[in-house]
């Protein structure tokens, strides 16, 4: 057994288990803090192999993914390595583009490849001395009485090593979160929704980007949609959403053309009418999971953190973010507990639990508003409203979206405010549109109109009304 545990007078030994994203950034965390850092990771080195199992969903990179990366000094390094994208562009099925800005001038977010991310992050992890990387080690059963974990080799062998503290960074199908789930007084649901997703890649048009790259591409289509998100080499990663059923509906080349034709005709001849018919049927559609439980800790030996104790589906483009800040989250506690692990586990369970819950639901929410709401005149015109009314009272109306994406506004707190500024805003509209028709009403009294003429004014306006109110 290869005992971990440190001597007297040594720091503390972490073991990070997931070599992820949030594990690898974890890792810089806890290591420059002074731990001992023990990262285990299943796969091989993706910095060296070569093919990269896992998903690929491009990824973008927001306040509250930035505020994690500069806290370790990385910040810098993956914003020059992304794509700013300042708003959605909306396809609509004639072919029309209309933008719909994420906030305010000077506003955006960053899309940013998962894997050169994950590379970045495991390389700043191994420059600090007290961090180690354990590649090829599967983890199969810990204790948490005593911090013993057993790893599985790729040779059939097997490692024991012990750790003051666990954390799980493993993912949404965490081997961590098992021996919670062996616990009394341990909530956990996992939701499959019942979208999948296919990816799809659309090539450069004469060395240059085939759209206009700073932005957000979707195509919603009311009960699925597709989005294009730009890569450094030019390319877009294309994604469409559809219900399995949908996917399962199309066999043939012919019929993906036919589909694409019909719901994406202007990105036929973007893509390639022979890549759609290959890439179609490369791989078929990737499920979509979203998790919840709670407690995130067991005692003072181990936390789960990242897609282990939150997956979320990819809608809100918060899933990295969320994890990203779960590690400056703890690292906060850490200061306010100075390192007790018996006082930050508990108080990080405490303060983060309703918060990701908050993301994983808004998360669900945002995909019905991708798809269909941004196809609704009634959205569009409460999107300017809200943006007029944060102009105007920058620190009473806060649009959701700039809540969530642009600042660290617990996501639990962004969710109530936006529910109360809903609600006042919806009153107000309904207010001056009641005092509108009053003050109507009195005018006509006073000055009685030509009937004829009103009649066709009246028609005019009501025929403009429905229009807000359908897609």
């Amino acid at each position: 057994m290869e005992d971990c545990a440190p001597r007297p007078g040594e720091k503390k030994v972490v073991a990070v288990v997931g070599g992820g994203l949030v594990g690898a950034l974890n890792a810089c965390f806890f290591a420059k803090r002074g731990f001992q850092v023990e990262v285990y990771e299943t796969r091989e080195d993706i910095r060296s192999a070569n093919v990269v199992r896992g998903r690929s969903i491009n990824l973008a990179l927001s306040h509250r993914g930035r505020q994690a990366l500069k806290h370790v000094g990385m910040e810098e390094k993956i914003i020059s390595k992304g794509i700013p994208m300042n708003a959605r562009m909306i396809h609509a099925l004639s072919g029309k583009q209309s933008p719909i800005p994420y906030g305010k001038k000077g506003q955006y977010i960053l899309s940013v490849d998962r894997a050169n991310l994950n590379k970045e992050l495991l390389t700043e992890a191994e420059t600090y001395p007290n961090t180690k990387l354990n590649f090829d080690h599967k983890l199969q059963d810990w204790s948490a009485e005593t911090g013993l974990m057993t790893f599985a080799r790729p040779d059939g062998s097997k490692t024991q090593v012990r750790a003051d503290l666990i954390v799980g960074c493993d993912g949404a199908f965490s081997a961590v979160r098992k021996q919670f789930l062996r616990r009394s007084r341990f909530n956990y649901s996992q939701t499959y929704i019942p979208h999948g997703y296919m990816e799809l890649t659309m090539p450069p048009k004469h060395g240059e980007f085939a759209m206009k790259p700073n932005y957000l591409h979707i195509w919603p289509r009311n009960t699925f949609m597709m989005i294009a998100l730009p890569n450094l080499d030019k390319t877009f990663t294309c994604t469409l959403f559809m219900p399995f059923e949908e996917f399962e509906k199309i066999t043939t080349g012919d019929e993906v053309i036919e589909f694409f034709q019909k719901y994406f005709p202007d990105a036929i001849p973007l893509i390639g009418a022979d890549a759609l018919k290959r890439d179609y049927f490369r791989l078929p559609a990737q499920a979509m999971v979203s998790v919840k439980c709670s407690p995130y800790h067991i005692g003072d030996k181990c936390v789960l953190m990242g897609d282990a104790a939150h997956a979320v589906v990819p809608f809100y483009g918060q899933g990295m973010n969320a994890g990203f800040e779960d590690c400056i989250v703890f690292d906060e506690i850490m200061n306010q507990f100075n390192e007790d692990f018996g006082a930050v586990l508990p108080e990080y369970t405490r303060v983060r639990v309703p918060d990701d819950h908050a993301i994983a639901d808004l998360a669900m929410y945002n995909y019905v508003e991708m798809r269909a709401h941004v196809n609704s005149k009634w959205f569009i015109f409460r999107k300017h409203v809200d943006n007029l009314l944060h102009i105007l009272m920058p620190k009473t109306i806060i649009p959701l979206y700039t809540m969530v994406t642009f600042t660290r506004t617990r996501y639990h707190v962004a969710v109530e405010r936006w529910h109360w500024q809903d609600k006042v805003i919806n009153r107000g509209l309904l207010a001056g549109a009641v005092g509108a028709v009053f003050g109507g009403s009195y005018l006509l009294v006073k000055n009685p109109p030509n009937i004829n003429k009103l009649a066709v004014a009246a028609e005019k306006i009501w025929n403009k009304l429905a229009a807000l109110n359908t897609p």
